[in-house]
């Protein structure tokens, strides 16, 4: 037998087709819609970005046949990989090529660091051919250099001229499609001749507005870490005696523990936004948890799980003061940095805290309390993603749990596994909805760029239909940005899309909730993704896109 170089499912998914919006699907003729502004800050906004600040929005419908200059054209993945990058490099090769077919397409390799590297590869059909539906980001790398140097912007000039680059595609988050914007801004303001498309990455979920609906990767994530959550679910079920504390990826919102609890339905979830609007301490959050157990317990069910957002701990308006204060205080602190024992930097930082910050550091697990201290970046900073928020949860509703069973009003049995799912989903075979998603966005880039644009995010909306019924364009990037404190001073930046607690993916969460947690578990069990059957098993969006659209 010959070795196996691809299993049957990468076959398989080698010859799926993605489905595209009708309006990609022959020739297209653009419709601008009013002129926009900035989402906040809109003097700031226009001053730092004149030559693309209130451009319209762009929608497409079907159009006369005609003809479109060459163009060569380079493509930039930015920051953490998201299912369904590759497929929107494809879309862009086949929209450039089906536009005129003699456009070439480049793939600046590892990020934005190898457009000011000069490093580089043409994508020839063969190579595209090779990640037509995969996972990952190995078609050329990524990385997080950020553009934001004038001499970062030269070097990616020169290599634009030495290739005759007409225009970059830039696939990433809310920091790298801010680097598009700016990007876009200088190549204007220098009369380069060169434009800028951004596309509409990250798992986290948290790009999102009216133009924007979703960001590519979230969907098939979230159906990944559903499948694990409802493993562990089934099998807590069976083995009646584990509580099983989960961490999610999402730092700076909860979408992802949102919808994965939408999906699976665990005993409890905690949405870091809610925490943060009713002022909730980690002292509330653990007795939230306990009340859960204790009257599980009461029914003879030792057994649950708890879904935990990872960026929990700087939602916790307690905590942040308390991270706020030590990055003040340790940055560059000399004199902390030469005591030699843990205790002694311990007592050191209790003697400089704030009274109410000093109780929550003292409050603390000494591991935990060890990370905010001695796990810093470069900066000086709590790295606070490398906190494992479950680890400490578990250790503080076990600590309570045990004062409940000497009052004799806990009669159960606590044991805890613990579990961080990231990494599991990133790089996942993309989902059909993020596989057609991420094809229609690179399509559209291509349209875009054809068209003459610059300064604009790809858009794909009406999400919820079928694909053909798709809207696709283009929003402004400037239309999403707002500016925020970074690195000691304002910077303009896209803002953050978190959960809001009026939307309709959290209402049901909240209705419903209580009943998750109650002695009749109404676990879910959705398994793998899937990607061959019936439409309304393999095609569905996210939960949370549904629920938004009332569906």
């Amino acid at each position: 037998m010959q070795p196996m170089t691809k299993s049957p499912l990468q076959l398989a998914r080698a010859s799926y087709q993605p489905k595209l919006p009708q309006f990609l699907q022959g020739n297209v003729a653009l419709v601008q819609g009013a002129e926009t502004c900035s989402v906040a800050d809109h003097t700031a906004i226009q001053e730092l970005f004149p030559h693309t600040y209130g451009m319209p929005t762009i929608t497409f419908e079907v159009g006369t046949e005609k003809s479109y200059p060459v163009k060569n054209v380079g493509v930039i993945l930015s920051g953490g990989q998201a299912p369904g990058g590759h497929n929107v490099i494809a879309g862009l090769f086949d929209g450039l090529k089906k536009l005129n077919p003699a456009n070439r397409l480049y793939g600046f390799m590892d990020g934005p660091n190898g457009l000011v590297e000069h490093k580089y590869i043409e994508l020839t059909r063969e190579i595209i051919d090779e990640y037509r539906n995969t996972g990952g980001f190995d078609i050329i790398g990524s990385g997080r250099t950020k553009l934001e140097e004038e001499s970062q912007f030269d070097k990616g000039e020169k290599i634009c001229k030495q290739l005759n680059i007409n225009a970059i595609v830039i696939i990433g988050g809310d920091d790298s499609n801010t680097n598009a914007c700016v990007l876009a801004e200088y190549f204007l303001r220098k009369k380069s001749g060169v434009q800028v498309i951004g596309c509409p990455k990250t798992i986290d979920g948290d790009l999102k507005n009216g133009m924007i609906e979703t960001s590519f990767g979230f969907d098939t994530a979230c159906k990944v870490y559903s499948e694990l959550i409802g493993n562990i679910q089934r099998d807590a079920s069976s083995s009646k005696k584990y509580w099983h504390f989960i961490r999610l990826m999402g730092r700076s919102a909860s979408h992802i523990a949102l919808e994965c609890a939408l999906q699976s339905q665990p005993n409890i979830c905690i949405i870091s936004e809610e925490v943060e609007a009713k002022n909730m301490t980690l002292t509330n959050i653990v007795e939230n948890i306990v009340k859960v157990i204790v009257n599980r317990a009461n029914f003879g069910l030792n057994f649950g799980t708890v879904l935990i957002p990872e960026g929990l701990i700087e939602f916790i308006p307690a905590m942040k003061k308390l991270i706020d204060e030590l990055n003040k205080l340790l940055a560059n602190n000399e004199e902390f940095n030469s005591l030699e024992t843990d205790d002694e930097k311990r007592q050191y930082v209790k003697g400089k805290l704030s009274s109410e910050s000093s109780k929550v550091y003292r409050d603390l697990p000494k591991g935990i309390a060890r990370q905010l201290t001695l796990d810093r970046d470069p900066h000086g900073n709590v790295q606070v993603s490398l906190i494992e928020t479950e680890k400490l949860l578990i250790e503080m509703v076990a600590k309570r749990l045990a004062q409940l069973k000497a009052e004799k009003t806990y009669k159960g049995k606590f044991v805890s596994v613990n579990h961080f799912f990231g990494y599991e989903g990133r790089c996942a075979i993309p989902s059909n909805f993020d596989a057609d998603y991420c094809y229609s966005l690179g399509y559209t880039s291509a349209v875009l760029i054809a068209e003459g644009k610059t300064g604009y995010m790809a858009s794909v909306r009406n999400l919820t239909a079928p694909a053909e019924k798709w809207i696709a364009g283009g929003v402004p990037i400037t239309m999403m940005m707002n500016m925020e404190w970074r690195n000691e001073k304002m910077k303009p930046v896209i803002k953050k899309a978190l959960v809001k607690l009026d939307s309709a993916p959290f209402k049901y969460f909240e209705q419903h909730r209580d009943d998750w947690a109650d002695e009749n578990s109404n676990y879910i069990y959705p398994g793998p993704v899937q990607y061959f059957g019936p439409s309304q098993v393999c095609d569905q969006p996210s939960r949370t896109l549904m629920l938004e659209k009332g569906l």
